[in-house]
């Protein structure tokens, strides 16, 4: 496995070469943009992946585009239907739930959402007509112990708001829709099954690992007390960071998005009662409010934020982070410490939350993002671990009440079995 772990780095470095040259040395398109390429990135990897020597073949699911969420306004942000990967539960599972919202960035100017409708992240026109289910997704018992026999579905991602907004800007032909497309869709799986579901989970990475943490008592609000339901937010924990130069990137980008596109009305009111619509967008101001289990799963450092919100290019103009943030073994001592402290930023965020028994946490030193969807990462001979335990039996300890988790890695790089990111400029 540690060999094909190593053609997987090489791949990403060979799919990524030419992308990241590209916004390493100043992309016209605005960090929205880096994050929809990385995801295209990591995309391609987890496909490649599944299929390289020795390894099995992955599921392939088909699309279904919701028929009537155009009546009700549930658009992407040209218009088109959204729509959603099912595949169905089987024996034990027949009657479980597993959601799995997509993840891919925000677009916070009307210049970076009119890009977006040009591509699979703001179009179903774009949209992939199959998808490979790995992770989280499999069907595999050996893949993905807990839930791989659950009903399964992947929901496509295609307002730019992690499905939280709702406007529109008729002069540029922009739906802003993403709290009528989680209804409608949540509306069509209820009709299809998951209304007599005993057990549920709303799970969701990055921007969808957002989306699982601002929806996730109104998920459990679907079902009767009947139904056990948890959430699972893997590399969502946003945080609102002071970054190399001072600023705060991911703040000014939020307020965009929230601005933009009408989502401060669909916050939660126990936060916006207390701080800003922007602040109440940041995960670290939300999590105290929700009532629903939930279990956070994220890298310390994770590799998005490292690059796009902590040393972006435009808080390090003459590029002093350009090593540190494509690669953490060339960080300097005080790069690291800069680094160590927002790991401490976001595990101080978490105190409260991990206090609670109901809630789950593993928090891995790894410079990673996103690691329920890849079968390296979530349940493999080689998976990061804390403990000795792999992210995919923690996650099923917590969901079936086995055991407590509370897992807190060591700081970086006392931890040999992660899957660091390593970008290329």
């Amino acid at each position: 496995m540690r060999t094909q772990h190593c053609k997987w780095v090489v791949l990403f470095v060979l799919i990524g070469l030419n992308i990241f040259g590209k916004l390493v040395n100043g992309y016209e398109f605005d960090e929205t943009e880096f994050h929809y390429n990385t995801s295209e990135v990591i995309s391609l990897l987890e496909a490649s992946a599944a299929t390289a020597a020795g390894a099995p073949s992955p599921l392939i699911v088909g699309l279904t585009l919701i028929p009537g969420a155009a009546a009700k306004g549930a658009v992407c942000l040209d218009g088109t239907l959204p729509g959603y990967h099912l595949h169905r539960g089987f024996e034990s599972g027949a009657n479980s739930w597993l959601i799995q919202l997509e993840g891919g960035g925000w677009c916070n100017t009307i210049r970076s959402c009119v890009y977006r409708k040009t591509t699979r992240r703001g179009s179903s026109k774009f949209f992939e007509k199959q998808l490979p289910f790995t992770g989280i997704l499999s069907n595999k018992a050996e893949e993905n112990p807990d839930f791989f026999n659950w009903n399964r579905v992947k929901v496509r991602y295609c307002d730019g708001a992690s499905f939280a907004g709702d406007s529109e800007d008729k002069a540029n032909n922009l739906q802003f829709r993403g709290q009528k497309i989680w209804l409608a869709a949540m509306e069509d799986l209820m009709s299809k099954g998951m209304k007599n579901a005993n057990q549920a989970l709303l799970s969701g990475c990055s921007a969808g690992g957002l989306a699982s943490i601002l929806h996730c008592d109104e998920f459990a609000s679907l079902f009767s007390g009947r139904t056990k339901v948890k959430c699972l937010a893997d590399a969502g924990m946003f945080m609102d960071a002071t970054d190399v130069g001072g600023g705060h990137t991911l703040r000014n980008l939020y307020q965009g998005v929230v601005t933009l596109q009408g989502v401060d009305k669909n916050l939660s009111p126990s936060c916006t009662n207390q701080l800003s619509p922007t602040s109440c967008f940041f995960p670290q101001n939300i999590v105290p409010h929700i009532q629903t289990p939930m279990f956070i799963l994220n890298a310390a450092y994770d590799s998005w934020q490292v690059v796009s919100s902590l040393s972006p290019n435009s808080a390090d103009p003459k590029g002093a982070w350009k090593e540190c943030r494509n690669n953490p073994g060339k960080c300097s001592s005080s790069q690291m410490t800069f680094f160590q402290g927002f790991r401490n930023q976001m595990l101080n965020a978490l105190k409260g939350f991990s206090s609670s028994k109901q809630n789950g946490l593993f928090v891995n030193s790894c410079f990673a993002h996103c690691q329920t969807e890849r079968q390296d990462t979530w349940f493999a001979d080689d998976s990061p671990v804390i403990n000795n335990k792999p992210i995919a039996l923690a996650v099923g300890d917590w969901y079936f009440d086995r055991a407590s988790v509370k897992e807190t890695d060591c700081p970086y790089p006392c931890d040999n079995s992660c899957h660091n990111l390593l970008f290329k400029a």
